[in-house]
């Protein structure tokens, strides 16, 4: 095919690839602020059936809000209350063994050496306590302390600097997630608008179905986290586990991936349990969670996610790989309700149309 004005087209297809590395550059750098927006329009769609609910119910759309929002900052400040003491507790508990074993050091009544090796050599009676003395000897003899004690240094100020970041993002998540579940009707209404008018009413119909199911969805996978989270403060407490309350956060917020959370979430309790506690206490713990993992799927999760729309096992772990790969538990997070749009556009859309060919 001969093509009439090469340069022309040559011209255009150049500018059309500087556009799209453009394009590609600027999602890139903003990549940040495009995450604290999908993570507050998912949010915001988890709460508005809460909205909705109480609306229905004849409260005003902005008495609706107030006690959805005061009930989502109490929830968070009850995580916070419950888990703040025990973290300063047990970092305290640590300060004062360090200071505890320094002064003793420095006073002569301990010997670091000795104590390490008796306490080697009573727990590991079959242990060459001299090879492992030698070799970490030498291991320490080739350090550069000085280069460790700067790679220390930065990396407790990049971790300072990380959970600043982290409340920030927190903080302007939750302030979006606020506009957006106070403008969901108006945000909703604007899109409708973009729609030509004879394909209005489809679109509509298959909007609010995918909106729901996503609001569905992340109400009941809260609510089954919860479930997870209170039942295991409540149980690890009574077998004596070590940290209940920490683990019991553990179990929470790992229950908030399907499928694959919970038994993630169970696993790393249980080997806390055996590492920090007894075998006897991960073995009860075991025996717990795997009589749980059966209830959570055949009782709890076909009633709580009745709404939400079914998504195949094999779609969920995909999903949630993917998810988790590109943008962390929250990705894993947001991948299921995505792949649960996209099974309803191919259920009702893509289908209907391959049926009618």
């Amino acid at each position: 095919m001969k093509i009439q004005h090469p340069f022309r087209t040559a011209l255009v297809a150049a500018l059309g690839v500087g556009v799209a590395v453009a394009l590609i550059g600027a999602i890139g750098a903003l990549s940040t602020v495009l995450l604290y927006v999908g993570t507050a329009l998912f949010l915001a769609l988890g709460l508005d059936p809460i909205v909705s609910f109480l609306e229905r119910r004849g409260l005003p759309r902005w008495a609706a809000l107030i006690i959805t929002f005061v009930g989502l900052l109490a929830a968070f400040a009850g995580l916070i209350w419950m888990v703040v003491p025990i973290i300063v507790t047990q970092v305290s508990q640590l300060v004062n063994m360090i200071q505890s074993l320094a002064t003793n050091i420095a006073s002569g009544n301990v010997d670091p050496v000795q104590e390490t090796r008796g306490w080697l050599e009573d727990t590991f009676p079959s242990l060459d306590v001299d090879t492992v003395f030698t070799y970490l000897q030498n291991w320490y003899e080739g350090l550069d302390v000085g280069q460790i004690g700067g790679g220390i240094a930065d990396g407790l100020i990049a971790s300072v600097g990380a959970v600043a970041a982290g409340l920030t993002g927190a903080l302007i998540v939750f302030i979006l997630t606020i506009y957006f579940t106070a403008s969901t009707p108006a945000l909703k209404s604007s899109l409708y608008q973009l729609v030509p008018a004879s394909r209005r009413a489809r679109f509509i119909d298959l909007a609010e179905q995918v909106a729901a199911s996503v609001g569905y969805f992340v109400i009941g996978q809260f609510t089954l986290g919860l479930i997870n989270g209170v039942l295991s403060a409540i149980f690890l407490s009574i077998i004596g586990a070590p940290f209940p309350a920490v683990l019991a956060i553990v179990a929470f917020f790992f229950s908030l991936i399907p499928l694959v959370g919970t038994i993630t979430g169970s696993a790393i309790i249980i080997l806390a349990s055996l590492l920090l506690a007894s075998p006897a206490t991960a073995i009860a713990a075991l025996i717990y969670y795997l009589i749980y993992m059966q209830v959570e799927a055949y009782v709890l999760s076909p009633r709580i996610m009745s709404r939400a729309v079914s998504v195949p096992g094999a779609v969920v772990v995909i999903a949630a790989l993917a998810g988790g790969s590109l943008l962390g538990l929250l990705g894993a997070l947001i991948a299921i309700p995505v792949a649960a749009s996209i099974l309803i556009i191919y259920r009702q859309v893509i289908i209907p149309r391959q049926n009618e060919r």
